[in-house]
Order: C-alpha cells, then structure tokens, then sequence
C-alpha cells in the first residue's frame, strides 16, 4: 500500500487523500484531476459564484498549500487516458504513473443536448464545472433571454439565478412535470408556484424539438410547433456516471462503476467511491449523486483502504436553494405510498411514507422537520401522520 493513486480531485477525491492522512497514512499518495485548479465546491457554482457572491478561492475546498503541506501530490490539469492493470499503472498520454492502491472517484458528465438539434451552437450550455459557469457568465444579464431544457433541480436553480439577475426565463420540461423523477407531485406544485412568482414561464409536458440559429442560438423549435426566442441556453438533462476509464480497463459496471459493500471493485487493488459508484444498497444498486455521499463514500473507502473492513450505509440527504427558499431533503422517497403535509406558513414541510414507515422528507424553509425527519429516518424510526401534519405539534417531541 505505498503508493496510493486518486483519479479524480472533485468532492470525493479530495474528502479520500485528506480522509487517509487524518487516519495516520504515510505513504504517497498522487491525486489527479483534469481541472486547471484545485478541488473546489460544485454547489455554490451556480449560485453564490455566478452571482458574483463569491470569489474563485473561496471555491477551493483546501487552499492550494494544504496539498503540498500534507504530502499529497496533486496534479492538476492531468487527464488520464487509460488504466494498465497488468503493470499497476495510469497511463496519461506519454507518462505513466504506477500505483499499488488506485481509487477511481471520476464522478459524472453532464448529458449535452445533440449536435443534430443545435447542441453545439454558440449559447448552449451545461452547469456542471467551474469553466462551464464561466462560460456562460458573460450571458446573465438583465433583458436577455434563456431557456432552460429540463426540469430538475439543477434547471430550476439556474431558472431562480437567472431570474434574479432580471433575464426573462422559459423552462421546459418533457414530462408531466418538473421534478418528476425525484420529488412528490407536493413538491413539484410548490416550486411551480415559486418560479411563476417570480415570472419563469415554466411548460411542462414540452419538449424540445431543435434550436434555432447560424452559429449562434437565436431560438428555438419545441415538439407542440411553437417557437421562441433564445439568446442563450442551459441543458439542465441530467448526468451520466463516468465510467469510461473504468470500461476500458474491463471493470464491472453497472449504472456507474459497481463496487461492493466496502467499496472495491470487481479488481481488488481499485476502488471506487462518488457520484461514479454503484453500491449495494436494500436488496438493490444504487447511485447517488450528492456532497454528502461523495464524502461519506469516499472516507469509508479510505477508512476500508486502511484495512477497516466497514460496509459503506448511506445516509442520504440533499439541498436546493432557490429564491429565498432553502429546500432540505432527508432520505430517499422512491416507493412512496401517501404524503402527509405540514403547513406552518412560511415553512412547508412533505412527509414521504410507505405504508406506515417514513423513509423521506422535504423541507421548504423548515429546518427543523428537516432535523426531526432526518433523525428518525435513520433510527429507523416512524411519526405519527396525524401529528406530523398538525402544525401545533412541537416536532421535537416526535423524537421522544
């Protein structure tokens, strides 16, 4: 184990290398990573930073010095093209670097609208790094016009951005209805209602049928025949695990690459741990891509690295910022049966159960149903709906 290798210095790469040195390990460790800079945060990208809120430091998630202080060789700017098994070793174009403990935290790509509809016009963009935020900066300005393809969070953070800078914002949403995928339609109606407050023209059931333009966006043409005016758009679609290097190398994958419960994959002397892995998880697989579960992964991995033998038990839970609209979210809600609402005004709480078990929870500007729902959850505990939804119940007492 002398020589530890990280593919990947995003969120899960960096909690790993800091995670082995906290626990004692002295041998080298090298982090690769493609970006010009050091690992930074992804959250406030496309809100505190595009706003101009927050300066390009204040990103970083260690300053630059730390690295070196710390022993741990990161390499930035380094794209690694292949993986050698046979001689334990990353190959980078001409360099090759060997390893003896590899740990692939690769996260995931943007998905890009087609070249074939006008996905590679001027104007078009994704929201996943610090360059694409750069890019497309110059663009938020008061008057102009965006349309935002997809409805799920990071589509209707970047729509409350966009808003708020004075763009005029149009969001479309192939199904039924935005967040359909990943929240209660409770949740769904409670964002539209925000976003129309603040004039996004939202059209779900709408899909898109190709961008308009010579050379630069200038519209576009949607599947009911209408049209409208563009002069920039954001591909809000979804990820996609990256899983190429993995692939290549004759790794199992399966939605990302497949890891077992201590984070190894099919290989014994390669990891996984992020927005990358699939996991085992109740019976299933699973991937999750969150900050949360790129750290909590990643220092579970390090830890079994180290010979701690401890299964990786996520503990799921996410945010969203929009407006002035703090959404927390605790535990998964797919399998859903009933929701339970608690309405305390300017805080709004949706209480997911399957049966008579909780197993999730969205918090619209309510920290604390978010706390409670959290703590029971993982407990394995459950609420009595009806209290639940009485907003005259001190929540705490649930805890009792």
């Amino acid at each position: 184990m002398a020589h530890v290798v990280v593919i990947g210095a995003g969120q899960a790469g960096a909690s790993l290398v800091a995670r082995l040195r906290g626990q004692g390990f002295d041998g080298a460790i090298t982090l690769l990573g493609e970006e010009p800079v050091p690992p930074y945060q992804r959250p406030p990208l496309s809100k505190a930073y595009l706003l101009g809120d927050m300066a390009l430091e204040r990103l970083f998630l260690r300053p630059a010095q730390w690295y070196d202080e710390a022993g741990i060789d990161l390499r930035r700017g380094t794209r690694v093209t292949a993986i050698d098994r046979a001689a334990r070793e990353v190959v980078m174009g001409d360099a090759r670097l060997g390893y003896d403990t590899l740990v692939l935290a690769t996260g995931a790509r943007p998905r890009r609208l087609p070249p074939a509809i006008g996905g590679d016009l001027g104007g078009v963009h994704v929201v996943r790094s610090l360059s694409d935020v750069d890019a497309l900066a110059p663009g938020v300005v008061a008057g102009a016009r965006l349309l935002i393809v997809g409805g799920g969070y990071i589509g209707l953070e970047a729509a409350a951005v966009a808003a708020a800078r004075g763009m005029k914002v149009t969001l479309i949403e192939m199904a039924p209805r935005i967040l359909g995928r990943v929240a209660a339609p409770e949740t769904s109606d409670y964002f539209r209602a925000l976003h129309a407050r603040h004039g996004v023209d939202i059209r779900e059931g709408t899909g898109l049928d190709r961008l308009l333009g010579e050379g630069h966006v200038q519209g576009a043409r949607l599947d009911d025949g209408s049209e409208i005016a563009a002069d920039m758009v954001i591909a809000g679609i979804g990820v996609t695990p990256d899983t190429t290097l993995a692939e290549a190398a004759g790794l199992k994958t399966l939605n990302g690459i497949a890891v077992d419960a201590q984070g190894r994959t099919s290989d014994p002397l390669i990891w996984a741990a992020g927005d990358c892995a699939s996991f085992p998880y109740g019976g299933e697989r699973l991937r999750l891509e969150s900050v949360p579960n790129a750290i909590d992964m990643a220092e579970c991995v390090a830890d079994n690295i180290l010979g701690a033998g401890r299964d990786y038990v996520p503990k799921p839970w996410f945010w969203s910022d929009q407006y002035d609209v703090k959404l927390q979210i605790a535990g998964l809600g797919t399998g859903y049966d009933r929701i339970v609402t608690r309405d305390a005004g300017a805080a709004v709480s949706f209480w997911y159960y399957a049966g008579a078990r909780l197993i999730a929870v969205d918090a619209m500007n309510d920290p604390r149903a978010y706390m409670v729902g959290k703590r029971l959850i993982e407990a394995g505990q459950s609420a009595d709906p009806d209290r639940v939804a009485d907003p005259a119940t001190d929540l705490k007492a649930l805890l009792r």
